[in-house]
């Protein structure tokens, strides 16, 4: 198994170093490598990325403001001379932190936790079908049975479960694509719910655990047939 890989620093010197380490790597594949955050984040839309290689210190935007501008980061290993950012960067939930200059072993032990770390991420259970969100900075796994609506935010969603209200930076029809489609229906602008906890409904309203929901009028038709084939 190889963890798709890109390197993200302001220096070419570094950057090269570190590709030749990525290079060698049983468990490490290259897909691109940026100068920039701007360029990084136009990238990480574009591929499948595992894992970011990512530089602290870098101009205009440094790699703290990138991570919080991902709306879902992969794995992400800090590299940096400071070895003051260490405290920081485990608030940003980054699987490892590499001091420069870097070392073969070190380099070694931060892929070994990643590639730990994406197998754990990967293991589906077939009773636990699941997605990962970001909420906080940090990535928390939902069991997909357990939401019983999304709610529109303005620029955030609410997922809402039995134990928990996880509100995470994102559009309700980015979300909406993570879904599976004959298990969630988006019944208003505003609300997704869970088909299989839907009570009842009219012309108007929805019941999920003893909470109305508003319909739209053109959904009520599809939430039948949706109901139908639960």
């Amino acid at each position: 198994m190889k963890l798709r890989s890109i390197i993200v620093d302001d220096s070419s010197m570094q950057r090269m170093a570190v590709a030749k380490l990525v290079n060698n790597h049983p468990n490490l594949a290259m897909v691109a490598e940026y100068s920039n955050a701007i360029e990084a984040k136009n990238g990480i839309k574009n591929h499948e990325i595992d894992l970011i290689f990512l530089d602290v210190e870098m101009p205009i935007i440094n790699g703290f403001d990138l991570l919080e501008s991902l709306e879902n980061s992969p794995q992400v290993i800090l590299i940096t001379g400071k070895p003051d950012y260490a405290l920081k960067a485990f608030d940003y939930d980054v699987t490892d932190y590499l001091h420069k200059p870097i070392t073969m072993a070190r380099f070694d032990a931060s892929v070994k936790r990643a590639v730990a770390k994406y197998e754990q991420m990967n293991r589906v259970l077939e009773d636990e079908e699941h997605i990962f969100v970001k909420s906080n900075l940090k990535k928390r796994k939902v069991i997909l049975n357990d939401i019983k609506w999304i709610e529109a935010l303005g620029d955030y969603i609410k997922l809402v479960t039995d134990e928990a209200n996880i509100v995470i930076l994102s559009t309700m029809k980015s979300f909406e694509k993570q879904l599976p489609e004959e298990k969630f229906l988006r019944i208003h602008k505003s609300y997704i719910v869970n088909l299989e906890k839907v009570e009842k409904f009219n012309s108007k309203n929805v019941e999920v655990s003893g909470r109305s929901i508003p319909l739209s009028r053109n959904k009520k038709a599809e939430l039948a047939e949706a109901l139908s084939n639960v």
